[in-house]
């Protein structure tokens, strides 16, 4: 059994930050844990640009944006286990790992920083009907052939799902040779970012159809052909539309899970929104000492947020080890039948707070008002609101109390 201040479960974006972050404030006993070869997380894969606008002033990729947290790490010499494996924490903060290098390993922290990121959803998440052919990958994995291994997926590609992760591929492919005949999507609106459907889809002339998604999978050993129908205002398919697309390739980006296995383990609460631990305004779960930050927590727009929420919770994890507690939030935070993510889910009341969420669908000339008890604390106004893009709307301690719930209510 080794003891330490902190481990961090997660070598990405989230897990350097806070990492870097704990050592700047003082807490140098730090360990991450990384089931990896390499730190980096998501972004050693990710070469397209865009990233670090918002952290850094300047547009990087996500090589060059990872590779800025892991050279820090490493000149401060904060400890990075990699390819190390996390089997269990538990609530009084052990963790039980195993290393390729160093085997079974137990691990007695004062705190523990869960920063496990996310996973794609699958073919059999949802339930496509049809053979099982050759040539059906998730988003994630086909960049990761194509990045990292440099070998191509397929030549006649369907992409289903708008999420950015597909529509970057669909630009991906495109730039490969490839040609995608159409991202299609579920919903009667793009999940992803608009910025994504211009640049990766309307300036290389790709198709989106709203309302579509694949009802058959055909082929023996590779796939030969989709089967797409027209989707109904209760999303199921409409008789008659059906339409068969030959191909060769069938992209998936229908969505991401918060990697919680571990959180749940260890005792944490599920907030029901986010499908990631419910947090108080400290980023600190229904566990005392266990923290969780970054796409773990809830799927961000950016990797830029996912780096600052992860300074912001080491700002508050750095007090947890001096001081052995935070203070306690007994106020909740809940939204109207409009509001889909929100976070935090609960509040003191003390200190200033962002509170942060997603719309349902998208939305035009609403005012958001937070409210505790009878009395607006803020308003704002939106000339739109859409569900791929997360609202953050900042509270002053002085602007609270310490007796009411706060409520986040959408106004059309």
């Amino acid at each position: 059994m080794r003891n330490v201040d902190v481990v961090i479960i997660g070598g990405g974006p989230a897990g350097l930050a806070s990492a870097i972050e704990l050592y700047k404030k003082g807490v140098t006993d730090i360990l991450i844990l990384e089931r990896e070869k390499k730190p980096g997380g998501i972004l050693r894969q990710c070469i397209h640009d865009g990233f670090g606008l918002t952290r850094f002033g300047e547009t990087l990729s996500g090589p060059e944006y990872a590779s800025r947290f892991v050279h820090q790490a490493e000149e401060l010499g904060i400890s990075c286990m990699t390819d190390t494996t996390v089997l269990e924490v538990t609530k009084d903060k052990k963790v039980y790992a195993s290393s390729a290098k160093e085997g079974f390993i137990e691990i007695q922290a004062k705190a523990v920083v869960l920063a496990m990121g996310c996973r794609e959803r699958t073919r059999g998440a949802i339930s496509i009907p049809g053979t099982r052919p050759a040539g059906i990958y998730t988003a994630g994995v086909a960049q990761a052939y194509i990045n990292l291994r440099n070998e191509m997926v397929g030549k006649e590609v369907v992409i289903l799902g708008s999420g950015d992760i597909g529509m970057i591929m669909a630009r991906r492919m495109t730039l490969e040779g490839a040609h995608v005949i159409g991202v299609f999507e579920l919903q009667p609106y793009a999940s992803g970012l608009p910025r994504n459907i211009e640049q990766c889809l309307n300036d290389y002339h790709i198709p989106l159809y709203l309302s579509h998604s694949v009802t058959d999978i055909r082929g023996k050993d590779r796939l030969e052909s989709v089967v797409i129908s027209e989707m109904d205002e209760h999303l199921q398919p409409i008789p008659g539309t059906e339409k068969e697309y030959p191909c060769d390739t069938l992209i998936l980006s229908v969505g991401l899970i918060p990697e919680n296995e571990l959180t749940w383990g260890a005792g944490a609460k599920e907030d029901p929104g986010t499908k990631g631990a419910s947090v108080d305004e400290s980023y600190q779960t229904t566990v005392s000492g266990i923290f969780s930050a970054g796409n773990v927590l809830h799927v961000h727009d950016l990797v830029d947020f996912v780096s600052m929420e992860a300074e912001a919770l080491a700002d508050c994890a750095v007090r947890y080890v001096r001081e052995g507690s935070l203070p306690e939030c007994k106020l909740a935070v809940k939204g109207d039948a409009l509001v889909g993510q929100l976070v935090p889910a609960r509040i003191s009341g003390t200190s200033d707070v962002t509170v942060s969420f997603r719309v349902r669908k998208p939305l035009k000339g609403c005012t958001v008002e937070i409210c505790q008890g009878d009395k607006v604390v803020k308003k704002q106004k939106f000339p739109k609101a859409l569900p791929a893009e997360m609202i953050q709307m900042k509270l002053k301690a002085e602007q609270l109390n310490e007796q009411d719930d706060l409520e986040v209510r959408v106004v059309c």
